[in-house]
């Protein structure tokens, strides 16, 4: 079971493979590994204990990052991503962000955002699309038409506590709608990234 793996100078943490999410572009209905990693299928949902045990097995004098990102959305297992950031920084100060797709809010049904405050250091959201109707077409969430809101308001309360906050946005969808994202995220302050497809 792969729960860390590295890509460059980026020590990846796959803490779940649970998601609310079945977005049209998702790497793991094409691959069931990313960067040269193991399957990152799980057979279980790891225990703090095993990804404990498992972070033993690297120096993170070699990596500047550690990222919450593997074959499921991380803050399905909020608790677990705070509990287990916490004994990283405990281990070494090193920067700690999470890849989301930001409707933490509406899978806990309450405010989420404060609780990554002072252990978790960036988040990348998952913005996907310029709009509820193109979000919901391209990222088929189980929360339907509620959850493009619910991820913007996630946004603005992760500005007010977290030290970097940016948006991303894959390829997938037309320039136009990547133009008009561009303009969302830029009317919230917040930087927007463009992925490639399964890059």
């Amino acid at each position: 079971m792969t729960l860390l793996y590295p890509i460059g100078k980026s020590l990846y943490v796959n803490i779940t493979n649970l998601c609310c999410c079945k977005c049209v572009f998702c790497v793991r209905d094409i691959t069931d590994s990313v960067g040269g990693s193991d399957s990152l299928w799980l057979d279980h949902e790891p225990t703090i204990d095993e990804l404990k045990a498992e972070l033993e097995k690297f120096d993170l004098d070699d990596y500047e990052e550690v990222v919450f990102c593997g074959y499921g959305e991380p803050l399905m297992r909020i608790n677990e991503v705070v509990e287990f950031a916490t004994y990283i920084k405990s281990k070494k100060d090193i920067k700690i962000r999470i890849n989301t797709n930001g409707l933490a809010d509406l899978i806990h049904k309450k405010k989420t955002a404060v609780m990554l405050k002072d252990v978790i250091d960036a988040v990348s959201i998952s913005l996907n699309a310029p709009n509820k109707e193109v979000y919901l077409e391209v990222t088929q969430p189980a929360f339907g038409i509620k959850s493009f809101d619910a991820m913007l308001s996630f946004a603005k309360d992760c500005k007010t506590c977290l030290k970097e906050v940016c948006f991303s946005v894959v390829d997938e969808i037309s320039e136009e709608e990547i133009r008009k994202s561009q303009e969302l995220a830029d009317s919230l302050g917040i930087p927007l990234r463009v992925r490639v497809k399964n890059g």
